[in-house]
């Protein structure tokens, strides 16, 4: 039998944090991910269930911060969901479950990163990331935009000093580069730092 361990989308057996004077940045590697797209004729049956897993279904540009269960919008009867890995490994056996004939449920663990960026200057972080207008967003929303040639999502969490960004896991060394010279570049100039912590 073979032996195999577990890789995080940065290649690592844990996943990495990077911490500044003013941000962290943490690989999250703990959640599992699926997508649900309502089908033709189904889409009322589809946004009674989502609503039942999660309370409300995410309109555009918002995501719905549930626990344990989260989603947010990706386009027209497009969705994402996202759960802790640790109880929902199973999550898109359970939502094709769920959601019956109602919507088509995809996989989407292995093809996603995440990143948590937290700290005082998130907000200067993701200016000079992307065109997502941050200061004015609110918890919960969500925008998709593109970081370093990158398409991604940028999600505003419940903390006002932080933000989710999911990006394509087969960039996730690219995607991570950038974010890394990004948080270095803000502690060299206007935040002070010079190395990290």
């Amino acid at each position: 039998m073979h032996d195999l361990v577990k890789q995080t989308a940065l290649g690592g057996t844990e996943p990495r944090v990077d911490k500044y004077d003013h941000i962290t940045i943490s690989e999250n590697d703990g959640l599992s991910l699926a997508s649900v797209a309502a089908r033709r004729g189904k889409e009322a049956d589809c946004h009674k269930l989502l609503k039942k897993l999660l309370g409300a279904v995410p309109g555009p540009g918002r995501a719905q911060l549930h626990d344990p269960e989260a989603g947010f919008w990706m386009g027209p009867e497009q969705w994402m969901i996202g759960a802790p890995s640790e109880s929902h490994e199973d999550l898109a056996e359970r939502l094709k479950g769920l959601l019956g004939d109602a919507a088509s449920v995809t996989e989407q663990t292995g093809a996603w990163v995440c990143f948590d960026v937290i700290g005082p200057a998130m907000q200067d972080m993701c200016e000079r990331l992307c065109s997502v207008p941050i200061r004015q967003m609110q918890a919960g929303d969500a925008q998709r935009t593109v970081i370093h040639h990158l398409g991604c999502f940028v999600i505003r969490r419940t903390a006002a000093d932080h933000i989710r960004i999911l990006g394509p896991r087969a960039s996730a060394g690219s995607l991570h580069h950038a974010l890394v010279a990004t948080a270095q570049a803000l502690d060299t100039g206007s935040y002070g730092s010079d190395a990290p912590a």
